[in-house]
């Protein structure tokens, strides 16, 4: 394999599947068979979830909500995305263990990073849920933060999309696809991967990021083999 320990980042909508919200049980029993064949190469697999398929912040200040309170709203949603895909880890064999930037001891384990890390080596998956435990901080930024303090290899941004597209590829058929681009080229270009803080933190760390369609299956294990799929940004 040529990686070693991941972070994957999971969109709430991910778990829709074809539903207008809320969870499929058969989307998260497909990522959890996936997540399971790279787990069982010896891959130590961290994940992070949104948690737009239940609440997003965002959504809720722009109709009027105090952002705070909406954020904290969008918090515990990717808590309650964290469980239902536990759930299935678990299900489909796997141990794993769920930490939160918020404290609910009777739900999760608070995060601490070498309690993180020690679950990572003893072979577990460790999911985080809680954002960063900060309003006004995306689940991307909160992504890029737990991979460089666990000192991930790489971040994985699982996608319905099969990389980064010069455009939308579903708007314009004639939009083409960067197999590499580096974190400047992104951003003078404004090709939409992360928010601003999330990006720039994971330049600053040089931590790549790979951009897949985690909707296919096997593409995650064809990743984390070093196939060229998706795309590559890096330095």
């Amino acid at each position: 394999m040529k990686y070693s320990r991941i972070l994957l980042k999971l969109s709430g909508e991910a778990l829709m599947g074809n539903r207008q919200y809320g969870i499929d049980p058969n989307r998260l029993a497909k990522y959890a068979q996936d997540i399971k064949k790279i787990v069982d190469e010896g891959v130590e697999v961290a994940l992070v979830i949104g948690g737009g398929n239940i609440f997003r912040g965002l959504a809720g200040a722009s109709n009027g909500m105090d952002r705070v309170q909406g954020d904290h709203m969008g918090m515990l949603a990717t808590v309650i995305n964290g469980l239902a895909l536990q759930g299935a880890l678990e299900d489909a064999g796997m141990q794993t263990r769920l930490l939160t930037a918020i404290k609910m001891e009777e739900i999760a384990e608070p995060f601490i990073k070498r309690r993180a890390v020690r679950h990572l080596e003893k072979g577990r998956v460790v999911i985080f849920g809680g954002g960063t435990g900060n309003p006004y901080f995306t689940t991307d930024t909160a992504a890029v933060l737990r991979a460089v303090e666990i000192d991930a290899d790489v971040i994985l941004k699982g996608t319905r999309v099969d990389g980064v597209y010069t455009s939308d590829p579903e708007k314009n058929k004639d939009a083409i696809k960067y197999d590499t681009v580096s974190f400047k080229e992104v951003m003078k270009k404004g090709l939409k991967i992360m928010d601003m803080t999330a990006f720039t933190l994971s330049e600053e760390n040089k931590l790549p990021i790979i951009i897949f369609d985690m909707n296919k299956e096997g593409n995650l294990y064809k990743v984390i083999s070093g196939e060229n799929i998706g795309t590559r940004v890096d330095i």
